[in-house]
């Protein structure tokens, strides 16, 4: 990165303005002119010499040339880019700025076109042969895709730029423990196996009584008063056979979800127990 070397403006300072006249130096502080420095007051050459325009290097600084004359970038005035690159080429050399060797790579290439756009062409030249400012256009419309898209790049949201992450602590006696998950998966296995049960039970039943869904809630809930933890199994009775292992499932599938029940199961392919939620459990109690 390269900076242009420019002289600080009278309005650029905050605390005194200064103004360069011929070989006098007049300076205004706190309102009150100064027509001389005291004598014990030390001020280095370049004090007052600051920098408003960094290049990236030789094709940003062409960009720069371009745009501030509005140019067209397709038909470049190849004589008045080139006076006015070796212009800030030179101009940073007097400011002992240290030039990398792209710049003056550039250098000769603007001077090659220049040339060889003031060259007439021999008459049995192809009128459409290339343009000579043909790869440097090429390469200015994709740098200044790149910087484009660099630009939006750094609009977009930056972690400790423009969002912080942060870190709430919970106090200890608020905190409940969560029962691991059951996989539906393994609820379905273990009503499989209960199925299977029933079908092995054969019973002889004279009438069909039907089966209601909010009375075999009931009897789940019954069956679960004064037990901290039941055996998902124990809930059926595969002597019903399957309508009743189909009710029962259902009766603690809508117990889950209006909360009153919740499954339990210590490890991956462990026991599934089923337990009744009491208002300890609920969100928010401590």
């Amino acid at each position: 990165m390269v900076p242009s070397p420019v002289v600080a403006d009278a309005d650029a300072l905050s605390d005194a303005d200064v103004a360069l006249t011929g070989d006098s130096l007049r300076a205004l502080v706190h309102g009150q002119p100064f027509n001389e420095w005291p004598q014990d007051l030390f001020i280095p050459p370049d004090a007052l010499e600051v920098f408003l325009e960094t290049f990236e290097g030789p094709l940003d600084l062409l960009l720069y040339l371009i745009r501030r004359q509005n140019l067209d970038i397709l038909d470049i005035p190849i004589a008045d880019i080139t006076r006015q690159y070796m212009e800030y080429v030179e101009l940073m050399k007097e400011m002992r700025l240290d030039l990398a060797a792209e710049y003056l790579v550039m250098a000769a290439l603007l001077c090659e076109i220049k040339s060889r756009m003031l060259l007439p062409r021999p008459a049995t030249e192809d009128e459409d042969a290339e343009d000579p400012r043909a790869e440097l256009v090429r390469r200015l419309l994709e740098y200044e895709r790149f910087q484009q898209a660099a630009r939006k790049l750094d609009e977009l949201p930056r972690l400790e730029r423009d969002w912080h992450q942060t870190q709430i602590e919970v106090p200890t006696g608020y905190l409940r423990r969560v029962p691991p998950q059951v996989d539906l998966s393994e609820i379905l296995a273990a009503l499989r196996a209960v199925l299977e049960r029933a079908d092995l039970s054969a019973a002889h039943r004279v009438s069909q009584e039907s089966l209601s869904l909010r009375e075999r809630m009931t009897m789940v809930l019954e069956r679960l008063q004064g037990r901290s933890f039941t055996p998902f199994v124990e809930l059926f009775d595969v002597n019903e056979g399957r309508p009743g292992v189909v009710v029962t499932f259902l009766a603690i599938l809508e117990l889950i979800k209006t909360a009153v029940l919740e499954l339990v199961q210590a490890e991956p392919f462990a026991s599934i127990h089923v337990r009744a939620r009491d208002a300890a459990d609920e969100p928010g109690a401590a």
